[in-house]
């Protein structure tokens, strides 16, 4: 599958409607993009059963804001709608399939949990016995 450009307009959506979605946020001025963007290019043909989304920086301004890009090239990867890998810079291709490899293998029911425990303000309450 080729690479899809990403809007605002499409971000959240394509996100909560994939179980894996790669974006790659990138300007076209940018010299490390350049040379990242055949390898994201590549990897999109050889994993068909990812999303692999670019977003144009500077087409999409709110959606970098938003994302807090600071650093061109980013990845970015959601597993089931949850972000969870994000690096500015340039990856070689092996470093790229080293993370994707990474989130397949992810557990999500355990990561779901953390992410549970983590915004829980207190633990739930016990159930009373008498």
């Amino acid at each position: 599958m080729a690479t899809q450009t990403l809007t605002a307009a499409a971000f959240e959506q394509t996100v909560l409607d994939n179980d894996i979605v790669l974006v790659d946020f990138w300007a076209s001025w940018c010299g490390p993009c350049r040379t990242f963007g055949p390898i994201f290019e590549k990897a999109s043909a050889t994993h068909p059963d990812i999303v692999f989304g670019k977003v144009d920086t500077e087409a999409e301004q709110s959606l970098a804001g938003a994302a807090r890009i600071t650093s061109i090239p980013t990845l970015m990867a959601f597993r089931e709608g949850i972000l969870v890998f994000s690096q500015p810079g340039a990856l070689p291709a092996a470093s790229l399939e080293q993370v994707i490899a990474g989130i397949r293998e992810l557990n999500m029911d355990d990561l779901r949990a953390q992410t549970a425990e983590s915004h829980a303000g207190e633990p739930p309450a016990a159930s009373a016995t008498s």
